[in-house]
C-alpha cells in the first residue's frame, strides 16, 4: 500500500495560503538553500504520483512546466511523475502524465493508495487536503515550517478533527526553515 504524504510550506501559526508570498523568505539574496534542495529530491525520489486539486494543478500547470532552469529538479519531476487532479470540472488537463479524478474522494485515493507504486504526494491544494484529513487517508505530514507570522489566512486544520500524530523527524535549514515530519496513527 502507497502512502499518502501531505507536503505544505506552512508559517508558524499555521497558515497554508501562500497568497501573500510570504515563503519567498527562503529564496532571499544569499540564503543558501542547498540543504532544503537535497532533501525536496529524497522526497521526489521515494514518490511517483502527487494529488492536486484543481485550483492547486492549474496554477502547478502554468509554472512548471514552463521553467527551463530549474536547478531544484522540481520541474523535471513533475513533468515526469503521474499526476492526478481531483475535479469535476476539468477536462482537458493540458499536461503530460496528468489523471482527472472525477469520482467521490475518498474511493478515488483509496484506489490510488492501493496501485503499486512509491509515495502520492498532496501540496498546496487546501480544499483537498482538509477532505482528506476528515476522511482519514493521509498517512504522513510534511510541513516546511517557514519563521513568518501572518496572523491570518487559510490554515491547514481549520475546524479538522485531527489524528494522533507521531514526530518521526525534525531538520533544521540554513534559511530558517525547519521540516516537521508526522506520522499519522
Amino acid at each position: 500500500m502507497r502512502d499518502l504524504v501531505v507536503t505544505e510550506n506552512i508559517t508558524l501559526d499555521g497558515v497554508i495560503d501562500a497568497a501573500k508570498g510570504w515563503f519567498a523568505v527562503a529564496d532571499e539574496p544569499g540564503v543558501d538553500q542547498s540543504d532544503m534542495v537535497a532533501v525536496l529530491r529524497e522526497h521526489m525520489a521515494a514518490n511517483d504520483a502527487v494529488l492536486f486539486g484543481r485550483v492547486t494543478f492549474e496554477e502547478m500547470r502554468g509554472y512548471w512546466p514552463h521553467q527551463t532552469e530549474d536547478a531544484s529538479g522540481v520541474a523535471a519531476h513533475l513533468n515526469a511523475v503521474e499526476k492526478y487532479v481531483v475535479s469535476r470540472t476539468l477536462r482537458d488537463p493540458g499536461w503530460e502524465r496528468t489523471t482527472v479524478l472525477r469520482g467521490p474522494l475518498e474511493e478515488e485515493v483509496r484506489a490510488l493508495k492501493a496501485a503499486p507504486g512509491g509515495d502520492v504526494v498532496v501540496t498546496g491544494s487546501t480544499t483537498l487536503v482538509r477532505g482528506l484529513v476528515a476522511a482519514g487517508l493521509v498517512d504522513e505530514y510534511r510541513l516546511f515550517v517557514y519563521p513568518v507570522v501572518l496572523g491570518q489566512g487559510a490554515r491547514l486544520f481549520e475546524e479538522a478533527e485531527i489524528p494522533r500524530l507521531r514526530l518521526v523527524e525534525t531538520r533544521p535549514f540554513r534559511s530558517g526553515v525547519v521540516l516537521l515530519r508526522y506520522r499519522t496513527g
